[in-house]
């Protein structure tokens, strides 16, 4: 059985070999699967920050997201499997294997260790043939000297993790003797900022990646501009249930400027996606001229920019902030 050094300090070498051994693998209908390498199980780790394995049950997981079924198709397996095994890395499985649970732990909250482990992994199948076609750079870092860095983290305090979490640590704690307190807290911590990561991710695509508020967009030749735009929550996460801070309905895309605006209650947004300005702010625009340059109109647009097929902030979001936020700080 691997151990934990088979996977935190993974080699070129060993890495080729397991690539080897599933290129050659052939699936095997009705029988039982050969245990999970390495390699597979840091795969299935990476996923996890792209797609939610909490959205498919047993019956629905042929509908599993990208990039599942072309995984699953890799290394011969079903995506039932291939989510069970993201399952148990989550800690979803509390009879899952004690080490794997470590494993993600570690590299969970620790980014950049999971970014370098990723790229040695996906360099290990380039170099035995196994291209882009079958095991796809999901996290597009291959091409990237960037760390990898989990996104949407701003919104997050430590203390409101920290205090997020606690129940679910007393609850591991009864359920789960074999791990410590300390990987157990490690662990769930990271899931947190997991899905703040796949939430921004999500609303930054549902909004085309431009401001719904200016419609600013900075696109360079090799990516998207760094630190241009944020996802943000319309309902402070730290005042949300946790559906509402997965909930993509529940964030906008912005520039700094207007997503500060639209956190201190300068902003507004009625459920018609009209939006308001605070009456102090409307005054300024009149007379100061830098003012004007960031919240006239334009800049600033009537209604959200929202491409064609978004789907748009939901309705309670939006008189959430506009009684708790934008009419407290119009008082």
């Amino acid at each position: 059985m691997p151990d934990l050094r088979d996977y935190m300090d993974i080699q070129l070498g060993s890495a080729r070999e397991q690539w080897r051994s599933i290129a050659h693998r052939k699936p095997i209908p009705g029988k039982r699967q050969v245990d999970f390498l390495p390699v597979e199980t840091l795969i299935c780790l990476a996923v996890g920050l792209v797609v939610d394995r909490r959205r498919y049950g047993s019956s629905t997981a042929g509908n599993a997201a990208e990039p599942i079924p072309t995984i699953a198709r890799l290394f011969c397996r079903p995506n039932g499997s291939i989510l069970a095994k993201m399952a148990n890395l989550d800690g979803g499985l509390r009879n899952g294997a004690k080490h794997e649970v470590q494993v993600a732990a570690q590299l969970l909250a620790e980014p950049g260790q999971l970014g370098a482990v990723y790229r040695l992994v996906l360099a290990a199948a380039r170099s035995v043939g196994i291209g882009p076609a079958a095991l796809p750079d999901f996290l597009g870092l291959v091409d990237d000297d960037d760390d990898l860095l989990l996104i949407g983290q701003r919104e997050l305090d430590e203390s409101d993790v920290a205090a997020a979490v606690r129940p679910a640590v007393d609850v591991w704690r009864a359920s789960r003797a074999d791990l410590d307190e300390r990987t157990t807290e490690r662990l769930l911590m990271a899931a947190v900022r997991v899905g703040q990561h796949r939430f921004a991710s999500e609303v930054l695509r549902n909004h085309g990646h431009q401001c719904v508020f200016c419609g600013l967009s900075v696109s360079l030749p090799e990516k998207r501009a760094a630190r241009m735009l944020v996802a943000s929550h319309i309902k402070p996460w730290r005042a949300c249930s946790n559906a509402e801070r997965l909930d993509a309905r529940n964030g906008l895309t912005a520039c700094p400027t207007h997503d500060v605006a639209f956190d201190t209650g300068l902003l507004t947004v009625n459920g018609g996606l009209r939006i308001h300005v605070k009456p102090a702010l409307a005054a300024a625009v009149e007379t100061d001229p830098a003012t004007r340059a960031a919240f006239g109109r334009p800049p600033l647009a009537e209604r959200l920019l929202l491409p064609d097929g978004a789907q748009p902030p939901h309705t309670k979001y939006l008189a959430w902030h506009r009684q708790h936020i934008f009419e407290e700080a119009t008082h």
